[in-house]
């Protein structure tokens, strides 16, 4: 079952994926007074100081949109956190979020009950993603509230499991909140979602192709003109294995038929692998990228994400 937070003040049944370096203010009130729930990453504040300003622009300014949009309050907004012993910056980030009392928390790579009991302290709930059911297991018996399961072909870093099998195997035992990403780049995909058991999609690429997102024209360009095989599977870049844009991979001189696996211990957030940084150099995406033809305003891409979603209930109820 959902949680209020999760339901009442949304559009459609989507929370927008935290974009490193590509989300920023602009582009998660967007998406929040749009209707979905918005996202960044805690380290895209740079220097950390960045983040206290930050979250105080987001909160007054969603504040100042309710009181003036009653009728139509905007979503609510989430931080991600990477909790991996390569962020030094975790302590102080996750005592921003207590300081705002950021809604959503949206952990990554680690389950810490530390970090869970920190946003459970002022009423905030924890999402925790995961790539299989032993680290849902895991995420769940060290208090997250919710899971979002990052299956095959979604952007940036993700899994190997087909969504099907993922959903399946967490709902098996679990039946809270739990959200799917992998490729959903359209309103019959996130009824798909819901479909196969998932409450709401989890949805990244096509953000990255709108007028508010932090991305070079460049970046943006080659969304809109690829496809899912332009994609490239690989551990190289930050010892974690993601989805990346062929066309990228080539602009910085590597063959991206051929690339040599990284040591995962070798993580770092801060630094590359190669010359070329990702994700500034080397960009991320997924495998539903097909689905993103032009770049154009937050607020357009919501509006086509909840009128295919009606149309394909509508066909499906027909």
């Amino acid at each position: 079952m959902l949680p209020p937070i999760l339901k009442d003040k949304l559009r459609l049944p989507v929370v927008a994926s935290p974009l490193f370096i590509i989300s920023h203010p602009a582009l998660t009130l967007a998406q929040c007074k749009a209707g979905v729930v918005g996202a960044f990453p805690a380290l895209n504040a740079r220097p950390e100081s960045q983040l206290d300003e930050w979250l105080a622009m987001i909160t007054e300014e969603l504040a100042a949109h309710d009181a003036a949009h009653p009728d139509q309050p905007a979503a609510p907004f989430a931080v991600n956190q990477i909790v991996h012993t390569s962020n030094k910056r975790l302590e102080h980030d996750l005592m921003m979020c207590v300081k705002y009392k950021v809604p959503i928390v949206i952990s990554s790579l680690g389950a810490v009950p530390e970090v869970n009991a920190a946003v459970h302290s002022y009423g905030g709930i924890v999402l925790h993603d995961v790539i299989n059911n032993r680290h849902a297991n895991s995420a769940i018996r060290k208090g997250a509230d919710g899971l979002i399961a990052v299956a095959a072909g979604a952007g940036g870093h993700a899994g190997p499991l087909s969504p099907f099998a993922l959903v399946q195997e967490i709902r098996e035992w679990f039946d809270g909140p739990l959200l799917l990403a992998g490729a959903i780049g359209t309103g019959g995909g996130i009824l798909a979602a819901q479909a196969m058991g998932a409450d709401m999609a989890y949805i990244g690429t096509p953000f990255i192709a709108t007028d508010e997102a932090r991305a070079v024209d460049a970046y943006k360009r080659m969304i809109t003109e690829s496809q899912a095989a332009d994609i490239v599977y690989s551990n190289y870049f930050t010892g974690i294995h993601g989805n990346y844009l062929k066309g990228s991979i080539l602009a910085s001189g590597m063959d991206p038929e051929n690339l040599p696996a990284a040591d995962p211990s070798k993580m770092d957030f801060d630094k590359a692998v190669t010359g070329a940084k990702a994700w500034k150099d080397i960009w991320g995406a997924g495998q539903g990228v097909g689905a993103v033809k032009a770049v154009v305003p937050v607020a357009e891409l919501v509006g086509r994400l909840e009128r295919e979603y009606r149309e394909a209930r509508n066909r499906l109820c027909a």
